[in-house]
């Protein structure tokens, strides 16, 4: 019993070893995707398009359809979900007839650079999707390997059923390498929708939205239609909410409080939500201006549900967009933006500073910076004038004084490195 409780002992030491020295090995000391978690404005602007033409409401059962998707918008799709949900970095790269998704995770703990990148070649063809090639660092992984250890990432996630929906309802995938563009056939499948609504919002996300929706609905019942109230006030009431998870309790109180800032029914999210109180209209102010409490607020929420990136993205395709045919590009409004993007993260992140906020009365100046001096009502052709791009160092200027006011105030000072 001794000799095989040794050799069983031995044996295990051997499979660690082993196991050990394969993961050394495969460590490089550079990284395969080295870049930012930013996403661009052109990546909003493309998945707004994308939905318009793909409008999961519109199609009906069985009906097969082609999608044409840009192949930088799955590469800053990839990097965004890579950077939050693994803390690495990811790239689409896109060729003739095979697409390589690369993923570099720095490794930490041990001495000096080291990463694990990962490398997966896809071939088009009929049917779904097919890792063709493999390779984790040097070390060539064989593609049956990395599929099975990818179903059963999933299946550990509770995803099999979405996983196995959306499979089959792909039918082909090729690549136009000169136009950038993944197409993908595919068949609509109904429940796949129900499936996403389901993943995005948990029984008991829906409780709290719902719970979130209802003391809102209370709170603005006490005012007249169309009255102006200050944001500050709603906001801290909003916010007021304890529970045996406060952070998410916030959370789904400030996606209400954004989707009726942002002019939305929440029913297009939650279709059961049409039995909910509904909110009486009003007018919140912040620093005087109604604008300035929306820019807040649904940057707010963005941060707080799909990350800074995506809200910084979002803002900037907005007045981007305002500059060609809306009210103009506004400085003011990106500042609004950046101030609502700040204060999200920090509920995301259950900042003591933001629960010493809210314990005191909470004034404009406490949210937003001053926003004497940023420039305004700009066209797009006054924009193209003065500043070209967003990569100009006229427009870099008045962005880094933005962040400077930010920086000054209480609430979002910059931690201590």
């Amino acid at each position: 019993m001794t000799r095989l409780f040794a050799w069983l002992a031995g044996t295990l030491l051997l499979l660690v070893l082993a196991v050990g020295g394969l993961f050394l090995a495969a460590l490089e000391s550079r990284p395969l995707v080295d870049r930012s978690e930013t996403i661009s404005p052109a990546a909003i602007n493309q998945a707004r398009w994308l939905l318009y033409t793909n409008d999961p409401r519109r199609l009906q059962q069985g009906e097969a359809r082609r999608a044409a998707i840009p192949a930088s918008l799955i590469d800053e799709g990839l990097n965004a979900l890579a950077s939050r949900g693994l803390k690495a970095r990811s790239a689409f790269v896109l060729g003739e007839e095979i697409a390589e998704i690369r993923l570099s995770r720095r490794v930490p703990l041990l001495p000096g650079e080291h990463y694990l990148n990962l490398k997966a070649s896809i071939h088009e063809g009929s049917g779904e999707p097919k890792i063709v090639a493999a390779a984790i660092g040097p070390l060539v992984v064989p593609p049956v390997i990395v599929q099975t250890v990818i179903d059963i990432a999933i299946r550990a996630a509770g995803y099999s059923r979405e996983w196995n929906l959306s499979r089959q309802a792909i039918r082909e995938l090729s690549f136009d390498p000169a136009r950038r563009l993944v197409i993908v056939s595919y068949v609509w499948e109904p429940s796949l929708l129900d499936r996403a609504r389901a993943i995005a919002f948990s029984p008991e996300d829906l409780t709290r939205i719902r719970s979130a929706q209802e003391s809102l609905a209370a709170m603005l019942d006490h005012y007249a239609p169309g009255r102006r109230i200050p944001l500050t006030g709603v906001l801290a009431t909003a916010l007021d909410v304890g529970g045996s998870d406060q952070r998410e309790n916030r959370r789904a109180a400030l996606l209400v409080l954004g989707v009726y800032l942002a002019e939305k029914n929440i029913a297009s999210l939650i279709p059961e939500s049409r039995s909910w109180p509904q909110l009486r209209p009003v007018t919140m102010m912040l620093a005087g201006r109604n604008d300035s409490a929306q820019h807040f607020v649904v940057s707010a929420m963005l941060a707080a549900w799909t990350g800074e990136p995506v809200a910084d993205a979002i803002g900037l395709y907005k007045e981007l967009t305002d500059a060609g045919q809306g009210s103009g590009f506004s400085f003011a409004d990106l500042a609004a933006d950046r101030a609502g993007t700040r204060f999200g993260e920090l509920l995301n992140r259950n900042e003591r500073r933001l629960d010493i906020l809210l314990n005191k009365e909470i004034h404009d100046h406490d949210l937003i910076p001053p926003l004497g001096g940023l420039p305004e009502y700009i066209s797009a052709l006054e924009f193209q004038r003065h500043f070209g791009s967003t990569t100009s160092p006229a427009y870099r200027q008045l962005t880094a004084e933005i962040e400077r006011r930010l920086d000054t105030m209480p609430l979002y000072q910059p931690e201590p490195k």
